[in-house]
Formats: C-alpha cells, structure tokens, sequence
C-alpha cells in the first residue's frame, strides 16, 4: 500500500481526510502521530498529512478537488 495518512485521535479534520480518502476508494494505512517520536517531531502541527513512498501529497484540509490532482498526478 503506498498511502499512508498521519492522523490523530480526536482531529476532526484528520477524520474528514479519512472519510474523503474512502469514499474515493484509495486504500491507505494510518499511523497516529502521537503513537510515534519521529511523527510527532516532524508532523505534530500538520495533521492531517497524506504520504505516497514517503513523499508528502496534501497536509491540512483536505478536499476532492486537491486529493485527485494528487493521486492521479
């Protein structure tokens, strides 16, 4: 599975991007942000983010129009 979204408990936007990411099929993995000392270093402030091999694709809000530019791009 090559997307990976960095998530937090209780992040309502984080559960936005995971709903948008699901409805648009995309399979993905999710890693809490908090459970992990190199995420939360790197990541803390930018819940939710979305990783494709490790890249950044989107952090923040997430919507239809800037996830499909990403994924398909």
């Amino acid at each position: 599975m090559d997307y990976v979204l960095i998530s937090r408990k209780g992040c309502h936007l984080c559960e936005e991007a995971e709903a948008l990411l699901t409805a648009q099929g995309i399979a993905f993995t999710v890693q809490d942000v908090d459970a992990d000392e190199n995420l939360k270093k790197v990541y803390t402030f930018r819940v939710p983010v979305l990783l494709k091999d490790g890249r950044v694709l989107l952090e923040g809000k997430f919507t239809l129009e800037r996830l499909s530019r990403k994924v398909s791009s």
